[in-house]
């Protein structure tokens, strides 16, 4: 693991302000610099331009706000912009029959899928690996012809 000057940067979308407290408390515990924002006000291009804004390293993003699945209209919002199609994305999330469904279509868009609730290590680990194999895997930009 090399060391950076800037210790890597996590932003956690979630709902539930004590989970959001959670997240804050083990991810700073591991080094990382968190960011959390509460989904109330369900404005999704505002979500966006937060994202844009902040430009985290990592998205931690839950599935279902409120009984809708506005975490999932943010993902596709994530991956089908430019500027943030390459943040890697964990979800995680307490539907797991949505992504069951969806699993395959995660997968190619190089987005980890963690089950609430969750082993601590397992998220560790899920933000770990979107770190090291984060943009590079997402292969949206090919490279050019010579």
């Amino acid at each position: 693991m090399g060391t950076k000057e800037q210790r890597k940067h996590i932003l956690v979308i979630n709902d539930i302000p004590v989970l959001l407290e959670v997240f804050r408390d083990l991810l700073e515990s591991e080094g990382y610099r968190v960011s959390l924002d509460n989904f109330s006000d369900f404005d999704l291009a505002q979500k966006l331009a937060d994202v844009k804004r902040l430009m985290p390293d990592v998205v931690v993003l839950d599935f279902l706000f409120g009984g809708e699945p506005l975490g999932w209209q943010l993902l596709q919002l994530l991956k089908l912009d430019r500027d943030t199609a390459c943040i890697p994305v964990v979800v995680c999330t307490a539907a797991a029959r949505q992504v069951t469904e969806l699993e395959g279509h995660l997968r190619s868009m190089n987005v980890a899928a963690i089950l609430k609730p969750f082993d601590i290590d397992t998220l560790l680990t899920a933000v770990s690996q979107a770190l090291s194999d984060g943009p590079s895997a997402v292969g949206l930009s090919p490279a050019p012809p010579d």
